[in-house]
């Protein structure tokens, strides 16, 4: 049995760049249907469901990156299983996956719906804020079991080698919460006017309609990893494929969280110099979201290939994989900064005043430090190579050494001379310093001898390291 999206053969950067696409087109989506849905609550419903929506989507952060482990678990394990040509051990990946994620988000629903209140209360959500956010808040958990499924489902198919349903998928989603948001925010004939609860309803049924439709399109497809009636048996639950998914999905989850947790701790810093110091930082921030994509994309991609190629034991194809999406993410990542570069000041000028200070601190701010992500997204690819194997803790704790270690206390030893300096050169340094370690352990490190467990390859010539 062969499927049509075997990322074993064929030539490397034609099927990287086709599978990559998708992931990268739908990172885009997904920013622009949060900025759009930002414009309506922000604009039309004020600041304190501004700030509502700003305070839930802090604890939503850390879901989702509970979520992404997991789903990066489940995709590197199918994607060996599918390189191994071993469809039998697949379709149990898919089961017991499938239960497990089902599990997490009723659990995850039904705890947060509970703990919203004193959640937001926890983080001193403004009192004017506080009923707003945790009516938004409650009904996004609401939707959580949807959004789980729409996750697993994503992670499946990529690790099969398509990541172009899942991309026309989420593109229905993106769709129809971005039509929604306003015909509920506001109402419209027979449909009420629900304010800030429409924003968070027209995820919920945006994540429902597009799980559901992906469900039904994979069956009347007769996709062959659908369980069918009478395999049934096939969702009961492997506790050793649990303990997979457990071991593997927590450290990956953990990496958004050591990033985004770094990130929080430099805006602090960044604070201590005024408004016009946050406003450009928050301005430049905008714009590495979109630089740090073409990266996201390829590391993603990078992983199912690697996993597939793994499975099937073709390590010379590993190696190029791991050349090829460097060399990807040199050129894509080095022409988006190239072009800002370029236009910098009038890119910044989107977000900012033309004749402020902080359109000044953002322009020489973006020159130190833009340039750096190149080089952090190289370090992001070689993850992405070695975690198809199952090397999940090195990245972890590369990512804790360069961001907490190094980064970090860069910034605060020099803040008292350099003043803000200090913080923008502390990006290339910790860029530079998980970089060099990425690659010593790409080359040193013992991932190659890593195995899940969950395949066997037909031929099983391991390589020497």
């Amino acid at each position: 049995m062969q499927t049509k999206y075997s990322l074993t053969e064929g030539p490397i950067p034609r099927s990287l760049l086709a599978f990559a696409l998708p992931i990268l087109f739908g990172n885009v989506l997904q920013s622009v249907n949060g900025s759009v849905n930002a414009v309506w609550v922000g604009k039309y419903l004020g600041e304190a469901a501004f700030a509502a929506v700003g305070n839930s989507n802090v604890v939503m952060f850390l879901l989702f990156g509970v979520l992404f482990g997991f789903s990066m678990a489940s995709t590197v394990m199918v994607g060996q299983c599918i390189g191994a040509k071993n469809f039998a051990e697949a379709k149990r990946v898919v089961g017991t996956s499938a239960v497990f994620f089902l599990g997490l988000s009723l659990a995850m629903c039904l705890l947060g719906f509970a703990l919203s209140q004193s959640t937001l209360a926890w983080l001193k959500t403004p009192p004017d804020a506080l009923p707003l956010a945790i009516a938004y808040m409650r009904i996004i958990f609401l939707a959580l079991p949807f959004m789980g499924g729409l996750f697993f489902l994503m992670a499946v198919l990529r690790g099969v080698g398509d990541s172009r349903t899942p991309f026309i998928y989420l593109c229905l989603s993106v769709v129809l919460d971005i039509a929604l948001n306003p015909l509920l925010i506001f109402g419209w004939g027979p449909v009420p006017r629900l304010g800030i609860a429409g924003s968070a309803t027209a995820t919920l049924i945006a994540q429902a309609v597009s799980f559901l439709a992906l469900v039904v399109h994979l069956y009347r497809q007769h996709h062959f990893l659908c369980i069918r009636r009478h395999e049934l048996y096939l969702f009961s639950v492997d506790w050793s494929l649990v303990r997979l998914l457990v071991t593997k999905g927590i450290p990956m989850g953990l990496q958004l969280f050591v990033v985004s947790s770094s990130m929080i701790a430099l805006t602090s810093l960044v604070n201590r110099f005024g408004s016009q110091e946050t406003a450009g930082f928050n301005a430049a921030m905008q714009l590495w979201n979109y630089v740090q994509m073409p990266a996201l994309a390829i590391a993603g991609a990078v992983s199912s290939m690697v996993a597939q190629n793994v499975g099937a034991r073709k390590w010379d194809r590993v190696s190029r994989v791991a050349v090829t999406g460097v060399a990807f993410n040199f050129l894509s990542g080095g022409a988006l900064i190239a072009i800002i570069y370029v236009l910098n000041r009038h890119a910044l000028g989107l977000f900012l005043p033309v004749d402020g200070a902080a359109i000044e601190i953002a322009t020489h701010l973006n020159k130190v430090v833009l340039w750096s992500f190149v080089l952090f997204g190289m370090s992001m690819v070689l993850f992405g190579v070695v975690r198809a194997t199952g090397a999940v803790m090195p990245p972890l704790f590369i990512l804790v050494l360069s961001l907490w270690c190094v980064r970090l206390p860069f910034a605060y030893s020099l803040i008292g001379s350099w003043q803000a300096e200090a913080i923008w050169w502390s990006f290339p340094v910790a860029s530079v310093t998980s970089l060099i370690m990425a690659i010593a352990y790409y080359r040193f490190g013992g991932w190659r001898k890593l195995r899940l467990g969950v395949a066997e390859a037909v031929a099983a010539p391991a390589p020497s390291v």
